[in-house]
């Protein structure tokens, strides 16, 4: 039986990073649902859809299928209607296109539906806003990770640091605390915990420490 883990929270809280890891050391998939918005777009521009029409990009991908994989070295594999499609999506013309599709309402029902799929046919780790909430609602293991807004925006700070970018902290804190409003009061599925999901705050624990905690929490299910 499939076994899915749902991890909800703010932006810069760690959830890709945290998921993937959590994914590798279960054996389970990771489902990146930016890459899906991607396959997505890719879809649309090699169909030459006009981007900016819904009703016309809505109606086209009625019945795509879009899955995710990973091969024996762990690198995850895009397959868009069977075709192996995970070089082709990382353009910026391609990016660009899930951008933009990806705001229609009918569009992220799609993706859902094809995401609630992958999770009834093998385990799966997946992070959001709204995953624990409308994607995955009886998920096995729900999770609300989060972090405080400062260290929130320390860590970022510091990432743009070690890539030699010169960033301001306050003004990233305010960043921060200005994507958790819109994040939390978006008409579609805004962030909230889910109501059966456990609380998990990083504010003081490591990567490892934070991998650890989920991991154990995933366990006593």
């Amino acid at each position: 039986m499939p076994y899915s883990i749902a991890i909800d929270g703010p932006a810069g809280a760690g959830k890709s990073t945290i998921a993937k890891a959590v994914a590798k050391e279960l054996g389970y998939v990771y489902v990146d649902t930016g890459a899906m918005y991607r396959a997505v777009g890719l879809f649309c521009l090699r169909k030459e859809l006009p981007l900016k029409d819904q009703g016309m990009v809505s109606a086209a991908i009625r019945d795509i299928d879009i899955s995710i994989a990973y091969d024996q070295d762990g690198a995850q594999q895009v397959f868009l209607n069977g075709e192996n499609v995970s070089k082709e999506i990382r353009t910026e013309e391609v990016g660009n296109a899930a951008s933009l599709v990806s705001q229609y309402q009918p569009v992220r029902d799609k993706l859902v539906s094809l995401q609630q799929k992958l999770a009834s046919e093998t385990s799966v780790v997946m992070d959001g806003r709204d995953i624990g909430t409308k994607v995955l609602p009886h998920a096995d293991t729900k999770i609300y990770l989060t972090a405080s807004v400062d260290v929130r925006a320390k860590r970022r700070t510091l990432e743009y640091a070690s890539k030699g970018i010169s960033a301001d902290f306050a003004e990233i804190r305010k960043d921060v605390e200005a994507r958790d409003y819109q994040d939390m009061h978006r008409k579609n599925s805004p962030l909230v915990q889910a109501e059966d999901a456990i609380l998990v705050d990083s504010s003081e624990l490591t990567i490892d420490e934070t991998i650890d905690r989920i991991l154990e929490l995933a366990m006593k299910k």
